[in-house]
């Protein structure tokens, strides 16, 4: 006899469904989370490394005289 549940046949599959059909959601938006932000400042910089980035900063743009 293995380990009991408290759920019939059917309401175990329906728990599935429901839980599957979570995962999937979460894990669109996830992906969907991560693409938005790898367009706004991507986490592997490229060629120029970072300092093309640096454009982005307020604070270096300030000119003092």
């Amino acid at each position: 006899m293995g380990p009991t549940t408290y759920l019939t046949e059917s309401e175990a599959k329906e728990f599935h469904k429901l839980f599957v059909a979570s995962f999937a959601f979460f894990t669109i938006v996830a992906i969907i989370a991560h693409v938005l932000v790898w367009q706004w400042r991507p986490w592997f910089p490229g060629t120029p490394g970072y300092e093309a980035t640096s454009s982005l900063d307020p604070v270096t743009d300030v000119q003092l005289s």
